[in-house]
């Protein structure tokens, strides 16, 4: 049984979690004032959760009660179908407060992209009606021993008028928390399809198995699929996002970038905190605070200014994907936006780790004690941004502008 954060009972891993009636955001204002809100009563617990890995069931809960979860719901549906500026800046404010509280709904809102992209009318309203009362989305997608993280092994195989589905899953982010939990796998003709499976289904097991020293509550451990009862009307054909272009893998890698985003924040915020409250001046600087050393003073500028930079980069981003959504998409649209996010994700990544790390250099030995957990944002930093080598979004523009080599469509880039 995994811990769970305050005195929330959490369900055995074998069970579907409770469905707690969400509220209606209606306005990309509302949305941005609601991630606020949380993030005051995220932030408090952030270090202890860490700390103690304390799973965090009552936080999850708020976040879909707030209903943050559907804000993305196209406007027909009864969503308020935010911008993708809007998008970003929520898994900022959250991942400032909490990384891993912004981590664990970014594969929630990568499915009900998927949905729009792919799902039919019926798939549509079952599954956006269903988020919009409050229900989640988790993710079992890369497997561990593939020669990548694109390789895929599971397969979907025919049963009469329906399917069976049989695998593990590794980097489950969000599956323990979930309602529904979207899985990746090939079907009789090998092409890439994604079942949306229910929580609690027989022969689905979630495995509270994650250990990596960052990121340590979002749970992304293992999921297993034993001979899992598919119904047709719960597949959704991912592979026609490879074959036309889409704004899919500009998406997801969004929230990736905002999210890096928000550590980077949380870290340079925590690192003024300690400097102002609790740092000592090194003794040949001759000032009477550590505030006052004009190398401290010149780092944080630095810093600050990083930070600023990736932000507009970021922010500009969000934009690009919101102008290129407005009308017909070409392969030269596509890759456009995947670009104007490669620059964004490589900035936050870079800030990220820097933040996480000078904020020791500049705070001193005793921002080192485990009592402050200040280790947690590089650490969540490093482990977050591990989705993908930065070294790649470095390639991919450089070989855009040079040769003018469109990246691949997917996910990652």
């Amino acid at each position: 049984m995994p811990q769970a954060s305050s005195t929330y009972p959490a369900p055995e891993l074998d069970e579907a979690p409770r469905v707690v009636p969400a509220a209606r955001i209606e306005s990309d204002v509302q949305a941005i004032e609601t991630a606020h809100a949380l993030a005051v009563d995220f932030a408090r617990g952030a270090a202890a959760r860490d700390q103690d890995r304390s799973l965090p069931w009552r936080e999850i809960e708020r976040y879909s009660a707030s209903g943050l979860g559907g804000i993305t719901v196209p406007r027909e549906f009864g969503g308020a179908q935010v911008s993708h500026a809007t998008l970003a800046e929520v898994f900022c404010i959250i991942s400032e407060a909490d990384p891993s509280l912004g981590q664990i709904p970014q594969n929630h809102f990568g499915a009900l992209n998927l949905l729009r992209l792919t799902g039919t009318p019926a798939q549509q309203r079952r599954y956006y009606e269903g988020v919009l009362a409050g229900r989640r989305l988790g993710n079992a997608g890369p497997e561990r021993h593939t020669r990548h993280a694109r390789d895929v092994e599971a397969r979907l195989a025919p049963d009469g008028d329906g399917f069976r589905l049989s695998g593990r899953k590794f980097y489950s982010t969000g599956a323990l928390f979930a309602h529904w939990i979207p899985t990746k796998a090939l079907d009789a003709d090998g092409r890439l399809v994604t079942v949306v499976l229910e929580r609690g289904a027989p022969g689905l097991t979630v495995v509270d198995d994650w250990s990596s020293f960052g990121q340590r509550t979002t749970a992304s451990g293992t999921v297993l699929l034993d001979n899992v009862r598919v119904e047709a009307d719960s597949i959704l054909p991912a592979w026609k996002t490879q074959e036309s272009p889409t704004l899919q893998g500009a998406f997801a890698q969004l929230m990736q970038a905002a999210i890096d985003a928000g550590i980077a924040q949380g870290a340079l915020r925590d690192a003024v905190t300690f400097l102002r409250e609790r740092s000592r001046p090194w003794a040949e600087a001759r000032v009477e605070r550590a505030t006052d050393d004009p190398y401290v003073i010149a780092d944080v500028g630095r810093l600050h200014i990083e930070l600023h930079a990736a932000r507009a980069v970021l922010d500009a981003a969000a934009r690009h994907l919101d102008d290129a959504g407005q009308g017909p998409l070409d392969a030269d649209g596509a890759a456009a936006a995947s670009i104007a996010v490669a620059r964004a994700k490589a900035l936050t990544t870079e800030i990220a780790l820097a933040a996480g790390e000078k904020l020791f250099e500049l705070s001193g030995a005793r921002s080192s004690l485990s009592e402050f957990n200040l280790d947690r944002h590089w650490r969540n930093a490093r482990t977050h941004t591990l989705h993908d080598p930065v070294r790649w979004k470095y390639h991919a523009v450089g070989n855009y502008l040079l040769n003018g080599r469109r990246p691949n469509r997917h996910s990652w880039i």
